[in-house]
């Protein structure tokens, strides 16, 4: 039988590892990539795996001050593309380091 000090040093590197794959993991998510598009590509939205905002481009052919509103709004609905292909990647990485950890369900990482 292990000695509790052999049990805690065990708990101790288990979760330095564990701390470890999460900053790679996040570091991981930074530098991945997604895409939101809206109005058939006149405006896209680059952004990290993350949620971090990268690049906005906007198709010369919106640029109508008449056309204010509906700039906005495809705006809106590419940066909400953007965070919704952020987040299933995001999901994804997150679910292949958490896989063989023995998580409660809808347990979510990071805390």
């Amino acid at each position: 039988m292990k000695s509790i000090e052999d049990m805690m040093k065990a708990a101790q590197e288990a979760a330095a590892t564990v701390q470890a794959q999460m900053e790679e993991a996040q570091a991981k998510l930074d530098a991945v990539e997604v895409e939101g598009v809206s109005g058939g590509g006149l405006v896209k939205i680059r952004a990290s795996a993350k949620g971090r905002i990268k690049a906005i481009a906007i198709d010369d052919s919106l640029m109508v001050p008449a056309e204010k509103q509906m700039l906005e709004d495809l705006l809106a609905a590419a940066f909400n593309d953007a965070r919704d292909k952020a987040d299933r990647v995001s999901n994804e990485e997150m679910g292949k380091m958490t896989s063989g950890l023995p998580l409660p369900p809808g347990f979510k990482l990071p805390f």
